[in-house]
């Protein structure tokens, strides 16, 4: 049966009077890797903490299948979202695989010591990236891409209905990016669910299930990847134009417009 993470007419501001987020409803399900595009400053992070449970909307609600976020404590809410921030400065020098058992503290009892299951999670986690080499290395040690990795890492070992991921594909190198988002996708084959914030309109393409595309803190379209992520849709959403390459029977991409690919507009009189 499909697990549900819905926000409803979620309204966020950092500042009274100037919401980030304007009334953004959104579904996510289990068994599905949505990605959330959208330009800089649109409300996909802010959106994320938000039905994450890291911060309270102003307006709306978030539930977990009808049931509010909010009423969950904080162990049962982390057994049901994982999230997978863009940065993390651990406060002590752990090792890589320290970080990744961290996601394991939701199963963890107070006073107690992490299990043989948790243990092996994190293996598994780290051998689904290919970083069992990492696992002695102090994490602090590891270039920024290598921690990214480490991170998502810690989100799969977690085992959670939901994974949030902030931008996973950021400062990684397209080997990375593949292994990561394949990793996802692994899991999400399970039946876990995936939201995943990027700047990669042709990740969408290639990893999404669904695709909801941002603009000014609302969702300016959601559906099918080859329904949202388009031409005229992201020239909307970023303000510049767009072409797209391969339009046969394989992979399509999209990318910026160089001034003789832009189309021409009719002019009125």
């Amino acid at each position: 049966m499909a697990v549900r993470l819905r926000a409803g007419g979620l309204v966020y501001a950092y500042i009274p009077g100037r919401p980030v987020l304007r009334g953004i409803t959104l579904e996510l399900r289990s068994g599905e890797t949505a990605f959330l595009l959208g330009p800089n400053g649109s409300g996909k992070t802010t959106f994320l903490d938000c039905i994450g449970g890291l911060r309270p909307p102003a307006e709306g609600e978030v539930l977990l299948d009808d049931r509010p976020l909010g009423s969950f404590s904080a162990r049962e809410r982390a057994q049901q979202v994982g999230y997978v921030p863009q940065f993390h400065e651990p406060p002590f020098n752990f090792t890589a695989w320290e970080v990744v058992l961290m996601g394991r503290a939701p199963y963890v009892r107070w006073l107690s010591q992490p299990k043989e299951r948790d243990r092996r999670a994190a293996d598994e986690a780290l051998a689904a990236l290919n970083l069992a080499g990492f696992r002695d290395r102090p994490y602090y040690t590891l270039s920024g891409g290598e921690r990214r990795l480490v991170l998502v890492a810690r989100g799969l070992a977690q085992g959670a209905a939901f994974l949030l991921l902030d931008e996973p594909d950021a400062h990684l190198d397209p080997a990375n990016q593949h292994r990561v988002l394949l990793a996802v996708q692994e899991v999400v084959g399970e039946g876990l669910g995936a939201a995943i914030t990027s700047h990669s309109p042709n990740n969408a393409l290639l990893y999404a299930d669904r695709v909801a595309l941002f603009s000014t803190g609302e969702v300016l379209a959601q559906g099918a990847p080859g329904e949202v992520v388009t031409p005229p849709l992201l020239e909307r959403a970023y303000g510049i134009p767009f072409v797209s390459v391969g339009n046969g029977p394989g992979p399509r991409a999209v990318l910026p417009a160089l001034e003789d690919q832009r189309p021409t507009r009719s002019r009125n009189p």
